[in-house]
């Protein structure tokens, strides 16, 4: 037997697989399919441990599958727009395709050397010019559909990137990437109308079985679905007149979830980045008060407005609307803590009854009028029959956030109040009469923006035209190209790019100016796994055919930082693009894995900006790649942060030379090694060949569920318990008297065979090597059948039970797998009588296989 290498088997192994075309996914089959897919990563340089262990993950689920009889699609490809290789190339006087590629050949390296599954030839990286065509072929789609507007709007501007952000790439103000505060212009950019879809979008989180729930609510709370209604309030002129027939702009529309609340509206906020701000105080005494506040509010960022937990201001414009349930003239405010991103920007403010409001109220000395109140409340007696307003001050510490009856509310008061209530469902229904108000939906989701101020990025297929406007490139003509000679050392952007910027009109042939914006990167990685499917595809994105057959993906695996990002844009891509009839499933991902971080050995989040990644590379050539995959698998559920440290290498490393010598030994190659322990007791190595027989029946059993379930961990805890009775078995048998006796050959031959392949889609360069070398066998393991079992081999003769007292262990004991439940407590009394002598047994506790917990007093 010669000695486990892995430096010596692991590229040998890794050419042979790459020459044999191993991974590669027949056109046509036959078989059932898998498709597998890890999120594909930024070439922002190597690759740290976090990254290996979200790809080990794959790949153990992809060959696991191979085994299983699936053909199996396992792609790898590169997202690799975006501003870290612009910045580089900046830093290097270079360009972003040369810094890119460069890492992106590093990064496929790395992969090679981990051992992992993928088909090559189906490689996707985003700034090909054979895949970001597409990607604006698609625009172009959505064009056609409705689903692209260019709009001018306050958008959120991250100076330290120098672009603006979509509302979910800022992190509590924040820019998602490089953590800088966030800020407000007004900017005409272009937008993805991602809300068109946002009730569908909702819904279908019902078909997602196989994903997190906590994912699902994160994306449920973006969405963030209110029922209420749209209340019209009629803006006073400048002297404080209604108009007698007002027309459109004199109309401010709030949306309102608790339009019971109507009668307790003592003031009107409006958003600083509302467009009426501005001329509702020009000329006047309140202009420079309200627009140093609008000045001021772009300081504080959006969330923190939104949260309302910072010290409000606000300033009064001098003018009023009229309340349209009461015909009550109400002043208008400006505050910051009103945001323009959810609703119409306008609020009708009810201080009694929402925290921010009465805090505001306080603050300027505006009324807060009870208008709902519990029956308990001192104020109940005195106003339960009271329409007409009679309290317009209360000495309450906070607002009254109870549910309860409507009071000082006119022809209302009495009714209940509360979402969806008689009294709101009475006042809705009034307003609705009237012309004043209609029941609503509204979303806290926002169209997508996709625009981005840089270069290197997927442009955007637009032309701008003095005579027609602005109009689409003709698909002939796609794509648009990023131009290679621009320096942007130099400062040089598209937009001073004559060679890109200046064209012509496709309409009338007029000089005219290509759109030097390009799109956001999350428009790459929202379809790549659609072009998987077709890859090579120079005619469309990818042939529906060949689409609806591999997706939906059946297992997706990636970082929970992307649930309300790349996941949700995702969702919204696939049904577009079912839409317009290329698809013919309604999600993208069947099943999702969100694995934890790996953190440094100070708990830190492994990252290169934090220059705390350990590289796979130094442990590798240390102790091979087999012994780094078995390690992050076995360090933790996928699912849970994980903290790196070194010290379980070693026995990794140890575990994988026993299984080489156990496998050789089993299949009679060990030569002089040995493990064979001279005259053993004959019951002793009856028992260790009974016990091998049937921890080979549990252990293929118990190691397929886990897998199945990702539990990686434990799938390989119990390979190491098969391990360990393998080797009770070899100490207690001779290899001559194994040799002699048919059943021993039998056993010997399925153990190892049993061994190797359990372990195949985890350490796949130890397993292939013993496959061929030990047990002499041709081929490789990929594709060879997963081992079956005998469910009733599989479970255990006898188990062990804990006899606890009123919680507390006191015994154990071993029963027969098949005892009945009673037969089980009579032996755990008798186990523990002295403890329970004199005592009441007041009742007995049975969980099967784990223990009894008697309660006695």
């Amino acid at each position: 037997m010669k000695a486990y290498n892995p430096h010596e088997i692991e590229p040998r192994l890794q050419l042979a697989w790459e020459e044999a075309g191993l991974f590669c996914v027949p056109e046509s089959s036959d078989a059932p399919k898998k498709y597998v897919l890890e999120m594909f990563p930024y070439p922002s340089g190597d690759m740290h441990m976090g990254h290996a262990s979200n790809y080990t993950y794959g790949d153990v689920a992809a060959r696991y599958a191979k085994m299983q009889g699936f053909d199996v699609l396992h792609p790898m490809g590169w997202d690799a727009f975006g501003l870290p290789a612009e910045n580089a190339a900046v830093k290097h006087h270079s360009h972003p395709a040369l810094w890119t590629y460069q890492n992106i050949e590093t990064q496929r390296k790395s992969f090679t050397r981990m051992g992992f599954s993928y088909d090559w030839d189906r490689k996707v990286v985003a700034c090909d010019p054979e895949y970001y065509r597409w990607g604006q072929w698609i625009f172009l789609k959505f064009w056609e559909r409705g689903l692209v507007e260019r709009r001018n709007s306050p958008v959120n501007w991250c100076p330290s990137c120098a672009t603006v952000l979509a509302n979910e790439q800022v992190i509590e103000g924040r820019c998602w990437r490089c953590d800088s505060e966030v800020e407000k212009r007004d900017l005409t950019q272009w937008y993805y109308k991602i809300t068109d879809y946002a009730q569908e979008l909702l819904d279908d989180l019902d078909q997602l079985e196989g994903w997190p729930e906590r994912v699902k609510q994160q994306q449920a709370n973006w969405i963030g679905r209110s029922e209420g209604a749209n209340v019209d309030f009629i803006l006073c002129d400048p002297q404080g007149n209604a108009p007698a027939e007002p027309t459109e702009d004199d109309i401010i529309t709030v949306f309102t979830t608790r339009a019971d609340t109507l009668f307790g509206c003592s003031f009107f906020l409006l958003a600083p980045e509302s467009k009426l701000v501005p001329q509702l105080v020009a000329g006047t005494e309140y202009e420079q008060p309200v627009m140093e506040l609008v000045e001021d509010a772009k300081k504080v960022t959006a969330v923190q407005r939104a949260q309302g937990d910072h010290e409000k201001h606000g300033a009064f414009t001098g003018r009023y609307v009229v309340n349209p349930i009461n015909g009550e003239k109400v002043p208008v405010w400006v505050a910051d803590y009103i945001v323009a991103d959810y609703g119409t920007g306008a609020v009708m403010a009810v201080p009694c009854g929402d925290t921010r409001d009465f805090e505001f109220a306080r603050k300027y000395d505006l009324p807060i009028i009870p208008i709902i109140l519990g029956d308990d409340d001192p104020l109940y007696p005195s106003l339960k029959d009271e329409q007409n307003r009679v309290v317009t001050e209360v000495d309450w510490p906070e607002a009254y956030a109870a549910e309860g009856t409507l009071v000082q509310s006119g022809p209302y008061t009495g009714m209940a109040g509360g979402k969806r209530s008689e009294g709101e469902a009475a006042i809705v229904a009034a307003l609705e009469e009237t012309g004043r108000g209609k029941r609503t939906v509204e979303f806290r989701l926002r169209d997508w923006l996709i625009s981005r101020q840089r270069y290197w990025g997927n442009p955007i297929p637009a032309i701008h035209c003095e005579t027609c406007g602005v109009v689409p490139v003709p698909e002939e003509d796609l794509p648009v190209r990023l131009p290679e000679d621009i320096d942007l050392a130099a400062g040089e952007t598209l937009a001073t790019h004559a060679g890109f910027a200046e064209c012509t009109c496709p309409v009338c042939g007029k000089p005219a100016r290509r759109e030097t914006d390009t799109m956001d990167t999350f428009t790459c990685s929202s379809w790549y796994y659609m072009r998987y499917t077709d890859p090579h595809n120079i005619r469309a994105p990818f042939d529906p055919a060949k689409a609806n057959g591999w997706m939906p993906v059946d297992q997706y695996i990636g970082g929970i930082e992307h649930a309300i990002l790349h996941l949700l844009y995702s969702r919204f891509f696939t049904k577009v693009l079912r839409d317009l009839g290329m698809l013919d499933f309604d999600e993208p991902f069947t099943n999702l894995l969100c694995q934890g971080m790996v953190l440094d050995a100070h708990g830190e989040v492994m990252s290169k900006s934090k220059g705390n990644v350990v590289s796979p590379e130094a442990i590798i050539a240390e102790y091979g790649a087999d012994a780094v995959r078995i390690y992050t698998l076995f360090l933790g559920p996928p699912e849970k942060e994980k903290l790196w440290n070194d010290d379980g290498l070693p026995g990794m490393y140890k575990f994988l030379n026993r299984l080489w010598r156990q496998v050789h030994d089993l299949a009679g190659k060990a030569g002089e090694e040995t493990l064979f322990q001279e005259a053993p007791a004959p019951e002793v190595a009856v028992k260790a060949a009974q016990k091998l027989a049937r921890e080979r029946h549990r252990v293929v059993q118990k190691v397929s569920a886990d897998i199945e379930r990702n539990n990686f961990n434990t799938a390989i805890a119990a390979i190491m318990e098969l391990s360990n009775a393998a080797g009770e078995y070899l100490r207690a048998f001779s290899p001559d008297t194994r040799a002699a006796c048919p059943d021993h050959r039998a056993l010997d031959a399925d153990v190892a065979e049993t061994l190797v392949k359990l372990m195949a889609p985890i350490a796949p360069h130890i397993t292939d090597e013993l496959w061929r070398e030990a047990l002499g066998r041709e081929g490789f393991l990929y594709g060879e059948p997963w081992p079956t079992f005998d469910p009733e081999q599989a479970r255990a003769d006898e188990v062990e039970l804990a006899v606890q007292i009123c919680g507390k262990l006191r015994a154990r004991i071993m029963v027969a797998a098949d005892t009945p439940e009673a037969d089980v407590l009579a032996a755990a009394r008798e186990a523990v009588a002295d403890a329970i002598e004199g005592k009441a047994v007041k009742k007995e506790v049975y969980v099967p296989g784990r223990l009894v917990n008697i309660v006695a007093v």
